[in-house]
């Protein structure tokens, strides 16, 4: 149903009920990222809409979209409630961006993960990191990282050393930052953009004036 969705109704204002959506728990999610991404963006796992429509930080209310065409790493404000038109995935790829999760799988809400799950899923990104070597690796949730990396005094922000502290990730910056989510109430829109423009320029992004 999710690649279904994906090629063909992109910006269509889709509706599913709840039936429909509680069907999707468990559904993984694909990730968006090209041959080479200067900056990779990592949620913590996929919503039930996101599942869906097969698009990242699709769930209506997300601020991780207008956040970054605020900051100027995208051209324009990306609509991903309905899945992604190919135009829009080129513009994100182009401009060097990836986007994975900690998790693939979908749930109702992040916080319905175990840490079991998390740390299983840290050890699948640490794997695509290696892979990719992209400049920085910008997570997005300082609770889930906590969790997810057994690192229960970090904070938010640049991370000391390299990704996962050790040397196989040399190159690979880790920044933690806010979650998009609307349910991260200490966040805006504005607070978004500023962190995670701080991260693109630290990747060598090129930003949008």
């Amino acid at each position: 149903m999710a690649t279904a969705f994906r090629a063909g109704l992109a910006g269509q204002g889709l509706r599913f009920s709840r039936s429909e959506l509680m069907s999707l728990h468990g559904a993984t999610v694909d990730d968006l990222i090209g041959s080479a991404p200067r900056l990779l963006f990592v949620g913590i796992n996929p919503s039930l809409w996101t599942a869906a429509v097969n698009a990242h930080f699709a769930r209506r209310g997300n601020r991780f979209w207008p956040a970054l065409a605020m900051a100027g790493i995208v051209a324009s404000t990306v609509d991903a409630s309905g899945g992604m038109s190919e135009t829009d995935e080129r513009m994100v790829l182009d401009a060097g961006i990836g986007i994975s999760n900690i998790v693939s799988t979908a749930t109702a809400r992040a916080d319905e993960l175990t840490t079991a799950q998390l740390r299983l899923g840290a050890d699948r990104l640490t794997r695509l990191v290696a892979d990719l070597r992209p400049q920085v690796v910008a997570l997005l949730g300082v609770t889930a990282y906590r969790q997810a990396f057994g690192k229960p005094n970090a904070h938010v922000g640049r991370q000391p050393g390299r990704f996962a502290a050790t040397a196989e990730f040399e190159g690979s910056e880790l920044w933690v930052l806010p979650n998009p989510s609307g349910l991260n109430a200490h966040e805006t829109v504005s607070s978004l953009a500023a962190a995670y423009r701080e991260a693109a320029i630290a990747a060598g992004v090129v930003i949008e004036p």
